[in-house]
């Protein structure tokens, strides 16, 4: 992706979130030299990996294949393992209309993905096999507010504003908007998208960035470049 289409999602997509009446905390809106020269106040920042993330999944056409995501709150995986603490992590998101987020699970992370206004928020939807892959004839049994819901393997599932649905570890999903673009919240255990997705096909969850201008932001698949270069030391978690 280009960085100047990078800085010119980034702007739509804060419009879009305000026109909903979520705002992004205010680190969102330091500039690279000031996040390198607040180094010392940030650790939190990156090792938890918040802020802009946006990618195209290496296809080279975002409005098909991509997602805008921001992590606003990520606990560490070293309290899952303790099994208390920070357990917990919260994304805002934007799928386009008609943009897919391709098909993937997770090995460790639960997830609620709510649709927050907009359009429809479609998702098809599969089981894991015993060996994690997709299992094309099980039956899909998931929670949506509360209430279960039953779908053939492939099913799409409907979420209109408001609604939402608990995804388990080894849940397979796609998902895309449909109708209008769509203001999507995840609420979840601690996020790691450095190793918990697991892709059905070849896909890079983190984009290679051409620079044909300036940064607006970082995004945190900046973070070990910026920051690094910034400190003299690798920064936490890259």
């Amino acid at each position: 992706m280009r960085r100047s289409d990078i800085n010119a999602i980034i702007r739509q997509s804060d419009e879009f979130i305000r026109s909903f009446g979520f705002l992004l905390p205010p680190f969102a809106y330091w500039r690279p030299k000031e996040m390198q020269a607040r180094l010392s106040e940030i650790e939190g920042v990156v090792s938890g990996r918040l802020g802009w993330d946006i990618t195209d999944y290496g296809g080279g056409d975002f409005d098909k294949l991509g997602l805008f995501l921001f992590t606003v709150r990520n606990g560490d995986t070293a309290d899952l393992a303790r099994g208390r603490g920070m357990l917990y992590a919260e994304k805002i998101m934007i799928s386009r209309r008609d943009q897919i987020s391709p098909m993937h699970r997770h090995v460790i992370k639960a997830e609620d993905i709510i649709n927050r206004g907009g359009g429809t928020l479609a998702l098809e939807l599969f089981a894991s096999d015993p060996d994690g892959d997709i299992d094309q004839e099980a039956e899909v049994l998931v929670a949506t507010d509360g209430l279960w819901r039953r779908l053939p393997a492939g099913g799409t599932l409907l979420l209109q504003p408001g609604e939402s649905v608990t995804l388990r570890p080894g849940m397979w999903h796609a998902f895309w908007a449909e109708g209008k673009d769509t203001l999507i919240g995840e609420v979840s255990t601690v996020n790691d998208d450095l190793t918990d997705n697991i892709f059905r096909d070849p896909v890079s969850r983190f984009s290679t960035i051409e620079e044909d201008e300036e940064p607006l932001h970082l995004l945190v698949s900046d973070y070990p470049a910026w920051l690094e270069n910034a400190s003299g030391r690798a920064v936490a978690g890259s």
